[in-house]
């Protein structure tokens, strides 16, 4: 099992899972195992951790989050349960989107990028959560979306690529609501992969009178579901998980509350799985 006590950014760490429950990496280049001559370049992707109260006369109140399965002909992680996230997108950068919360640059700071590619993170990942699972993290200056119905129309045009994340809140007379997100963390796909991404991950609560959805053509399936419940799941076999996946739900899985998830003040930097068969086992080494 895993061992969130350490979490990535304070020294080394490794966790331990059943060899069913994760996914594999890609055969390697050469029998050594050892990365390809000229691996894939890592695209910058974003990801979001959606989280909300749960309380159950019969268990401690805890913390759900917000997990979709992915359908089995997605050309990267198919079957997986993964969070919604995906490819920054080039107009993701547009300067012109309107904005409150931490500006870019301080996001840069947190994410060690350049602040042009902070700014594509985040709009990115405004854009994915509302593609993929209904949730807008936009809004106001003073109030956030409550009600996603309006922009239904704009969700599609979004998945379709016919219209930006900057038209869309500029037209609808919103704004990306920064302040609404946290930084989380910052996985790297293994270099013997085909396809690599560079994925930021952020955390985010479930606005208030938002609903998440799973409509979307990339998921089979999509549920709240508290943390342990998704692990043991992945244990029992039900489900796979990619390695971030796995080490994110036994991280947020400690918090008694989503206000506490996002009080966690975190030091970012850049993880690369590293999976050794050991058995039946697959031990993760997080670098």
């Amino acid at each position: 099992m895993s061992d969130p006590s350490k979490p990535p950014g304070q020294g080394p760490a490794t966790f331990v899972v059943p060899g069913h429950s994760v996914s594999r990496p890609s055969s390697p280049s050469s029998p050594s195992g050892s990365p390809p001559s000229e691996p894939a370049v890592a695209r910058d992707s974003a990801t979001v951790v959606l989280v909300r109260d749960t309380h159950d006369d019969h268990r401690p109140a805890g913390v759900e989050v917000f997990l979709q399965r992915r359908v089995r002909s997605m050309a990267f992680a198919a079957g997986m349960t993964v969070f919604p996230g995906g490819g920054v997108d080039r107009r993701d950068a547009d300067a012109s989107v309107g904005w409150a919360g931490p500006p870019p640059s301080r996001w840069a700071e947190w994410f060690s990028c350049s602040e042009p590619l902070a700014r594509a993170l985040v709009c990115a990942v405004v854009r994915e959560a509302f593609e993929e699972s209904g949730v807008l993290l936009a809004g106001t200056k003073t109030r956030v979306v409550a009600d996603t119905g309006e922009y239904a129309d704009a969700r599609a045009a979004l998945v379709s690529g016919e219209l930006s994340l900057a038209r869309f809140l500029t037209e609808a007379g919103l704004c990306v609501r920064a302040d609404l997100l946290r930084p989380w963390a910052n996985w790297i796909t293994p270099e013997q992969e085909p396809r690599r991404y560079d994925a930021r991950f952020f955390v985010a609560a479930l606005p208030e009178g938002q609903q998440a959805d799973g409509a979307t053509t990339e998921a089979e399936s999509a549920r709240w579901q508290r943390p342990e419940d998704a692990i043991a799941d992945a244990e029992a076999g039900r489900a796979t998980l990619m390695p971030p996946t796995w080490h994110t739900l036994a991280e947020i899985g400690r918090f008694p509350s989503s206000a506490e998830v996002l009080a966690c003040e975190r030091t970012i930097r850049p993880i690369t799985p590293r999976l050794v068969e050991d058995g039946d086992r697959i031990v993760v080494e997080l670098s």
